[in-house]
């Protein structure tokens, strides 16, 4: 799929280089808008202008919310009043109001005052929505249908009024604006009477979320449920809006890249990788590398404390790397897990003695498996092969002995801190591999050196 993409896209560079601009519309118009966005990123900036207006009216607008920030600036600032007022006429609420979000004072007054009264009315009311909830990310335009309706008006209804809506597919059934019950279109099509009433066939067990519920909830919703639609309602079960399928990918999508750079020790970026600048990635990394350099130094504080066993025993100072590592690794497997399944909901706070449970059963097959294999390792290559008298056999059954409790107590530690973060109110992706290696390495090094003073008496 991927190089055919960009076999079309080298088509279209051809096109536009021979300026074969109608044959570039004709291909234009047969492609997805989410390709057709991806393309203009490519494309030089006084270019795209040029393309976008060889798009037709409705294409054009669906291109436009695919397309990133920097480019809608760029077009809005370049479009003639007329152009921009055309676009706000198809654009939907929820897709306006974040366009609104992402543009500079100056663009947003443009934007605004080439909007119709309803649409300004309507970003107005979802901009007021506390960011990262469904109020935030919901759209206003969906079909609402009376319950005395009968099941031919209601069809001529959705005709009339569906061309506007973000969604016909499930339609909601209302009374004063409270919410009654749903029916989906192919309920109604497939009804055998035309005079059969709406409020005979709707479903009145409705699963709804408020305005103020958390957005990444509503995704998770939606997908439990498989929903295209979920309906939004105040604290009256007031229908206010409905957030979409596709408004529910984009969250679960950004969440999870979220989670991603906190696990892998960055802050959320808001932008993408090309997108960001040096300056950036660097505000976004170092914090969490300066906090893990200062946590080391209590490594170093534990190495200097036991200086003098060290110096007694030299063949000792060759394991801490591994040791270290495979603590480290250990810990990192179970928090991912953890963290896996606290984002899906699979756990909770009070599974925390089955989750206990289950690691310490893992953690000793795990342990005495590279405990044996490490043994071997090194008498086998370190002592016979290597040829280093200094390893004994007291001295390999330290560094396996510490490497099975360090096993155990690093995948305690993994499974356990995200649970902790997460019933406290913590994002449980904080307490991830960079933060739980940082102390493993610490609690490794301790369980080292205390078999070490207690087999080898130093």
């Amino acid at each position: 799929m991927t190089e055919r993409f960009v076999l079309v896209e080298q088509a279209l560079s051809k096109m536009l280089e021979e300026k074969k601009y109608a044959a570039l519309r004709d291909v234009l118009v047969t492609m997805n808008p989410s390709d057709i966005a991806a393309m203009f990123a490519d494309v030089e900036q006084e270019q795209l202008p040029l393309l976008f207006r060889l798009l037709p009216k409705e294409l054009a607008a669906e291109t436009f919310v695919e397309m990133e920030p920097e480019e809608q600036e760029l077009l809005i600032r370049g479009f003639s009043d007329n152009e921009l007022k055309l676009l706000m006429e198809e654009l939907y609420a929820d897709d306006a109001a974040d366009l609104v979000e992402e543009m500079p004072a100056n663009v947003v007054k443009r934007i605004l005052r080439h909007a119709q009264p309803e649409m300004r009315s309507a970003i107005n009311q979802l901009l007021r929505y506390p960011e990262n909830t469904a109020g935030s990310i919901m759209t206003t335009e969906y079909v609402s249908l009376r319950p005395q309706m009968t099941v031919e008006e209601a069809i001529l209804r959705i005709r009339r009024q569906g061309v506007d809506k973000e969604t016909i597919y499930t339609c909601y059934v209302t009374e004063g604006r409270k919410l009654l019950g749903l029916v989906s279109l192919k309920d109604l099509l497939l009804c055998v009477d035309d005079e059969t009433p709406v409020e005979e066939i709707m479903l009145t067990n409705i699963i709804s979320v408020t305005t103020h519920t958390d957005r990444e909830e509503v995704a998770k919703m939606m997908s439990k449920y498989h929903f295209l639609a979920l309906p939004v309602v105040d604290g009256e079960n007031r229908m206010v809006g409905i957030v979409t399928f596709d408004d529910a990918v984009e969250v679960l999508e950004e969440e999870t890249t979220e989670d991603m750079e906190i696990m892998g020790g960055m802050l959320p970026s808001e932008k993408t990788y090309l997108k960001s600048t040096p300056w950036e990635l660097f505000r976004n990394r170092i914090p969490w590398l300066m906090l893990l350099m200062v946590t080391a130094t209590f490594t170093g504080m534990i190495i200097n404390a036991f200086e003098s066993a060290l110096a007694a025993q030299v063949a000792l100072t060759a394991f801490i790397p591994m040791l270290m590592g495979t603590g480290g690794n250990s810990g990192s497997q179970s928090s991912v897990t953890v963290i896996r399944a606290l984002s899906l909901d699979e756990l909770r706070f009070r599974d925390l003695p089955r989750v206990i449970w289950k690691e310490i059963r893992t953690a000793v097959l795990c342990g005495v498996v590279l405990a044996v294999v490490c043994f071997a390792k090194i008498w086998l290559v370190d002592r016979m092969l290597l040829g280093n008298t200094q390893i004994t056999l007291m001295v390999d059954a330290v560094v396996c002995l510490a490497l099975l409790v360090t096993v155990l107590l690093a995948k305690l530690v993994g499974a356990a801190l995200p649970m902790a973060a997460k019933a406290i109110g913590l994002d449980p992706a904080v307490m991830a591999s960079p933060f739980i290696t940082s102390i493993v390495d610490a609690v490794s090094l301790l369980v080292y050196f205390l078999f070490a003073g207690f087999l080898l008496g130093i």
